[in-house]
């Protein structure tokens, strides 16, 4: 399985170079948003536009964050580090996660105290930015969107990303309605909103890295089916001490004790079951303990001494 090994490693090293350039060109886009907004937001008084370059400086840095992990991950192992740094990817999807709850609470405290007395706005420069940061988180957005999902790193850019684009479009919304007549109590109330979608696109975002960090197996995966697998193989009496874990995004592994029939080449069945969950289940890295059935091992042990 070495050869599998060996192309499993190199799929995960595109994966991650096809994630890095991605979220380079993502913040890219992001910086020019966010001096855009800051500067806008302080200038037309708009609470939305602020909380909407809140969360773009947060795209930002966990955009920066993603990078950073990703060049970290790629790093070989080495000394106790026998996995390399592949989990750094996990740890920064979660704290991307943190980070947005962090922003969603603070854009709503903001929200709650204009909500009495509702400063006025200069509508059309709202309506302008908020255009403005649609068009750009769009683009990144979809930018980050094409890129393979199941990492989850760039899956935590991502959402960043789409949660900034539903933001914008709140702002879009809050400038059309004060320009419009409206009540400029709007602006605090899309602020709300766009707290509510943040603290939504955050959940995924924390609950799958968590999975992760506590070796749960992979989201969809079935662990009886895997157990009932190697069991139909032939040569195969039972399994037992199945573990299925992820080591990173698209890295699974999986441990187990298997419990071989009397006189059958324990090499061969170990290595049929390898080729099994590497073409059915996608798993290359495995370790198999085989193991002689106990009931038989003592039954010969038994005729053994009854033969002394």
């Amino acid at each position: 399985m070495l050869g599998g090994v060996h192309s499993h490693s190199h799929a995960i090293d595109a994966r991650r170079g096809d994630s890095r350039r991605r979220m380079w060109i993502a913040l890219a886009i992001n910086v020019v948003l966010l001096v855009a907004e800051a500067l806008g937001g302080v200038l037309t008084g708009s609470l939305a536009v602020l909380a909407d370059a809140g969360h773009v400086l947060s795209d930002v840095g966990s955009i920066g964050l993603g990078l950073f992990a990703a060049t970290l991950a790629g790093r070989p192992a080495e000394g106790r580090m026998t996995f390399g740094y592949q989990r750094s990817e996990i740890l920064a999807a979660l704290l991307n996660g943190l980070l947005l709850v962090a922003v969603a609470v603070a854009v709503a405290v903001a929200a709650v105290n204009r909500l009495g007395a509702p400063p006025d706005v200069e509508a059309g420069g709202v309506l302008v930015l908020g255009l403005l940061g649609l068009a750009g988180n769009l683009a990144a957005t979809l930018v980050l969107a094409r890129g393979q999902r199941e990492d989850l790193n760039l899956e935590g850019t991502l959402r960043h990303s789409a949660a900034d684009a539903l933001g914008s479009l709140g702002v879009v919304f809050a400038g059309t309605v004060i320009l419009a007549g409206g009540s400029t109590i709007v602006d605090p109330l899309v602020s709300l909103v766009i707290s509510a979608l943040i603290l939504v696109s955050s959940w995924q975002l924390i609950a799958e890295p968590v999975g992760v960090l506590m070796e749960a197996a992979p989201a969809g995966f079935d662990v009886e089916a895997v157990g009932a697998a190697i069991c139909a193989e032939d040569g195969v009496h039972s399994v037992h001490d199945l573990h299925v874990w992820t080591v990173t995004a698209g890295f699974g592994a999986l441990a187990a004790h298997v419990v071989a029939e009397r006189n059958v080449d324990r090499d061969l069945v170990r290595r049929r079951i390898e080729l099994l969950l590497h073409e059915r289940f996608g798993i290359d890295h495995t370790t198999l303990q085989m193991e002689e059935d106990v009931e038989e091992a003592l039954l010969r042990v038994e005729n053994a001494g009854g033969e002394g």
